[in-house]
């Protein structure tokens, strides 16, 4: 990079939960310290080292990523896909985004669409909102629960406190069969401020080309604020594990957050020295100089 000056030198450790945490203390703006091109610059540095690495852990084959995303509307996830990963290869990234279950989900435990969309050794898979919307939008809605079917419970009265303790274990369960199999888990919190909320939503009244992204239910939700974020507390607080920790990213700001999260991933991604490109077979590299000369040699 050319004509690049300094920026504040972040340490990841700082945004991952390890210890309980209270939401209103979490920072939704962070200062870098660096103009807009210079986080921009430093972003594209960034990615492109993902971008390598990657090809990498593709030729490895022995360890997948799965990166979580969750943060209320607009918290800016679908930008964070699309410039974070921009130059990775497709062959090793695959994203899934988990809407409101269909008849097919419905029809097996809440954990089966997430299990079946995890990444291959090798591969990246992105889940933009996650399992995590199962503790998280269902507990603001626990009408929804009904909606699964499950023996144990037959009225709302049964999503109490002994459902929710359950199911908080059944998916660090989940992540922790994941983990010991080979997949590394990054979870991001986007946190984003109610004011800068408001502000994106007008955004997409305002502009003609934002429009479609606007749904009169982003009201209805945001209504339920304070609801979400006491859930997104607990959620931080019950499933933020040493093994595959949450880093709460403050989201006002989507320069900074996308900086944020690419280096949380390669810093991260760097401590796994074993990730290694395959020697070649001995007789194939004791060989080499013959099959240069067999391919020169064609007419």
């Amino acid at each position: 990079m050319t004509n690049r000056f300094s920026m504040k030198n972040i340490n990841i450790n700082d945004f991952k939960v390890t210890q309980k945490i209270q939401i209103k203390n979490l920072q939704t703006t962070y200062d870098l310290e660096a103009s807009e091109n210079t986080i921009e610059d430093e972003l594209e540095d960034i990615r492109e080292k993902l971008g390598k690495l990657q090809d990498t852990m593709y030729a490895h084959g022995k360890y997948a990523v799965l990166v979580c995303l969750q943060g209320m509307d607009t918290a800016g996830k679908d930008s964070l896909i699309r410039e974070v990963f921009k130059d990775f290869n497709t062959r090793g990234i695959v994203v899934h985004s988990f809407k409101v279950p269909t008849e097919l989900e419905l029809n097996h435990d809440y954990l089966w669409r997430h299990y079946i969309a995890l990444p291959s050794r090798g591969k990246f898979g992105i889940f933009n909102r996650t399992h995590y919307e199962n503790v998280l939008v269902t507990r603001v809605h626990p009408g929804y629960i009904l909606g699964e079917n499950i023996p144990t419970v037959n009225s709302v009265d049964d999503v109490n406190d002994a459902f929710w303790d359950r199911r908080f274990k059944e998916i660090n369960n989940f992540e922790k069969h994941v983990v010991d199999n080979g997949t590394i888990i990054f979870k991001f919190f986007l946190n984003l401020s109610k004011k800068e909320q408001k502000n994106r939503l007008l955004r997409r009244l305002e502009k003609q080309e934002k429009n479609w992204k606007f749904s009169p239910g982003d009201l209805k939700e945001r209504k339920l604020w304070e609801k979400y974020q006491e859930c997104y507390e607990d959620l931080l607080n019950r499933s933020s594990t040493n093994y595959a920790p949450w880093y709460a990213i403050p989201a006002d700001d989507k320069e900074t957050a996308r900086y944020i999260v690419a280096k949380t991933m390669y810093d991260t991604l760097k401590t796994y020295t074993d990730i290694q490109e395959p020697e070649l077979d001995d007789d194939i590299k004791a060989n080499l100089e013959l099959y240069k000369q067999q391919l020169q040699s064609e007419e």
